[in-house]
């Protein structure tokens, strides 16, 4: 149970919490991250498990959020929050698909670059067999790899890349999924040359918005205005 409710009730639901705060401010033209160091800042939540991205992945936390959900379904006991937190994360897989379609203007014509990880890997697999229909993804992870070929095998729409920028090649977007320290820092000016159309959708939050649009790039991230705010919370 102390395992459970660690990284369950505690862990996840601040992963859950924080990612559909971040589609509330998306609406309210708020900035998640100026939302997440302000909150932050109280030591009473502290920084830890409060970054917006992509969801939960992993081994841990999938089972265990099903393994408690299943207990207090045995048990006849009504735990709403645990339900909760399972649907908002696996809603949160989809996120960056619907940015990337929507800024594509439907299925895309040629190759995004995704930079996968297994639990993003599995959700495409259960959903959908492969890949995007219609789409050649060019993918690059430095730890997962040969994950990405156990699941997949040979997959016609699907290319394993060597490097980063070899990913990049030709690509209609850049997808960033994964927080390597290696994406944080990258030659911008190089990627605009590589890629097809400078389009980057950051599952993580990595850059920043306004310098990136000002050089050029049309960029969508999680959690920050998508249209200009009318309110003030």
């Amino acid at each position: 149970m102390t395992k459970y409710a660690a990284n369950v009730v505690m862990l996840a639901t601040k992963i859950s919490l924080m990612n559909e705060l971040a589609g509330l401010a998306e609406h309210l033209g708020a900035d998640i991250e100026q939302v997440r160091r302000g909150i932050g800042a109280d030591p009473r939540i502290g920084y830890a498990f409060i970054y917006p991205g992509c969801g939960y992945g992993g081994s841990c936390f999938p089972k265990d959020v099903r393994a408690l959900e299943y207990s207090a379904r045995h048990h006849r006991y009504e735990a709403p929050l645990l339900a909760a937190v399972e649907v908002v994360n696996s809603c949160q897989k989809q996120v960056l698909e619907h940015k990337l379609l929507a800024a594509l203007g439907g299925r895309p014509a040629r190759r995004p670059d995704r930079r996968l990880g297994p639990g993003l890997q599995a959700q495409h697999r259960r959903h959908a067999g492969s890949p995007q229909p219609g789409a050649h993804v060019q993918a690059y992870d430095p730890a997962a790899m040969d994950e990405t070929r156990r699941i997949y095998g040979e997959c016609a729409n699907l290319q394993l890349c060597a490097d980063p920028y070899s990913a990049c090649h030709s690509a209609d977007a850049l997808v960033i999924c994964t927080e390597w320290h290696m994406f944080h820092s990258p030659d911008f000016a190089y990627i605009m040359e590589l890629l097809h159309r400078p389009l980057i959708i950051d599952g993580r939050n990595f850059y920043d918005h306004a310098k990136l649009r000002q050089e050029g790039f049309e960029y969508h991230c999680i959690g920050r205005p998508i249209r200009s705010a009318t309110q003030t919370l």
